[in-house]
């Protein structure tokens, strides 16, 4: 075996109520006036105010950035980051989900590396550890808070920038579950399909290791036992906790393990239309798994165990084959798109999609590469 790096946040706070425990342990560290970059609804409903008031109870002032979209872009990251500068702020919260956290490890990369946020797309091409990040998460899907992924829109491009650095890992993770429960029944299916589709691209990834599989695997049976119960029952607490907690797993395998062509093609269908990541990973997941059963049927078949399949007497390709058809029969109970039609994607627009795709970092560790005829395929198979 290969030697191996694992990346995490040093501190990873999880429970019911650890963001109290958190703001107490932010503020052992010495720091004294906080970015804190969201959205606006998490801004307009009290969450953030909130959490503000506890940081000025342990006498950390704080500076609100709500301009955060839902596929964050180059232009938000600037915005936040001016506000920084002119707060002269030293550290930097993110509250909400994937799209807050990455838009603020854009803001602390460039605060601390100067330059413009596309210099630094692809894998470590940083200098310098960003400006300290303390992730609050209140999603359970992306995993962001914890990983080395910075996902940016570049609008002039229109494509997501795939940042992979080892200096965008927040100093510390909270995934507190009572923060989760007002996810709405969409978003709760769509980041579940998220952490989903990380636990699997990292079990089937090239380098894939026993400490990423362990994750991998277990993320994958914790979603398959709580995912429809926290769509159909959000204040189920039990359901929120086991999806925080699988979305942590799941986050700590791709982390390590990195993706596949999913996210890879995603992120074109993000930045092209606009449209919701873990949608997009949902559709695409099937599709992908499919092409990957080519060469990795045994990987695939240990993925329909955790989904509850028995494969007592399947062959490894028939294994493979029940792992995508439970993950489209979980997706269709929890009212996911069926496909990208639906999502307004168009045929003309293959050409585009396939060549960004191609250039993604996170296609590198596909099981198979494919060639761009192949990703074409996948995209009009997803339609």
């Amino acid at each position: 075996m290969s030697a191996m790096k694992f990346f995490m946040p040093a501190v990873n706070q999880m429970g019911q109520g650890c963001v109290e425990s958190s703001i107490t342990d932010i503020a052992k560290l010495g720091f004294k006036k906080a970015l804190i970059v969201t959205d606006a609804v998490l801004n307009q409903i009290g969450l953030v105010g909130s959490v503000a008031e506890k940081l000025g109870e342990q006498g950390i002032e704080s500076v609100v950035f709500d301009g955060t979209q839902p596929n964050p872009t180059c232009g938000n990251v600037e915005a936040g980051l001016k506000l920084l500068q002119e707060n002269d702020c030293d550290f930097v919260i993110s509250l909400g989900g994937g799209s807050p956290h990455d838009c603020a490890k854009g803001v602390a990369l460039v605060a601390a590396n100067g330059g413009n946020i596309r210099d630094y797309e692809g894998v470590d091409v940083s200098a310098k550890p960003q400006f300290p990040l303390v992730a609050i998460n209140t999603t359970a899907g992306t995993a962001s808070e914890i990983t080395r992924f910075c996902i940016i829109t570049d609008e002039e491009r229109h494509v997501k920038m795939a940042i992979v650095d080892k200096n965008t890992t927040p100093l510390m993770s909270v995934n507190d579950p009572e923060l989760m429960t007002g996810m709405p029944k969409g978003l709760t299916a769509a980041t579940g399909m998220d952490a989903l589709t990380h636990a699997v691209e990292a079990y089937v990834s090239t380098i894939a290791t026993p400490v990423t599989d362990c994750c991998a695997i277990k993320a994958i049976e914790l979603i398959r036992d709580n995912l429809e119960t926290a769509v159909k029952d959000g204040q189920s607490m039990e359901a929120r906790e086991a999806m925080a907690y699988a979305q942590l797993l799941a986050g700590m395998a791709f982390n390590n393990a990195s993706l596949g062509y999913v996210h890879a093609m995603a992120h074109q269908l993000g930045g092209f239309y606009d449209l919701p990541h873990g949608v997009c990973n949902a559709v695409l997941l099937p599709h992908v798994q499919s092409y990957n059963a080519q060469v990795c049927p045994q990987r695939l078949a240990d993925v329909a165990v955790a989904l509850g399949a028995d494969i007592t007497g399947m062959t490894a390709e028939e294994g493979a084959a029940k792992a995508v058809e439970l993950i489209k029969e979980l997706s269709a109970r929890i009212d996911i798109p069926a496909g990208l039609k639906q999502l307004g994607v168009k045929e003309e627009d293959f050409p585009t999609l396939t060549e960004n795709a191609l250039k993604d970092a996170c296609g590198l560790t596909n099981p198979k590469q494919a060639t761009a005829e192949e990703i074409t395929a996948i995209f009009a198979a997803a339609m």
